[in-house]
């Protein structure tokens, strides 16, 4: 009964891919080794928009790094630990050049 409650809320294009099973935890077994991969992909998909965002000087500057943010929060989720010095240096690397003076006054503080 499980297993065929768990194939018809599955959509047919996974459901398709998977070899018939009669056994509900080895049908769920079969699912996740096939979404191992998609996991990496998850996480270098996030990584490359984190690397390549950029603000355009266009809305709030706050929503953009709390963009910024939720992207690292996202993989940390995945098990890739970024730390917070990292992401306060990628947000300064993506602010254009009329944030400059903004740039030159983190830099020259002392404290992180």
């Amino acid at each position: 009964m499980s297993l065929m409650i768990m194939k018809h809320s599955i959509p047919d294009t996974i459901r398709s891919a998977m070899p018939e099973e009669k056994n509900a935890e080895k049908f769920l077994s079969q699912i996740a080794d096939r979404f191992v991969g998609s996991e990496k992909v998850e996480t270098s998909t996030i990584l490359s928009k984190l690397v390549s965002i950029r603000y355009k000087g266009k809305g709030n500057i706050r929503e953009y790094i709390m963009k910024m943010s939720n992207l690292v929060t996202r993989l940390r989720a995945l098990n890739l630990e970024l730390s917070d010095d990292i992401l306060v240096h990628l947000v300064l690397i993506s602010l254009p050049a009329q944030f400059s003076p903004f740039k030159i006054s983190y830099n020259t503080q002392k404290e992180k």
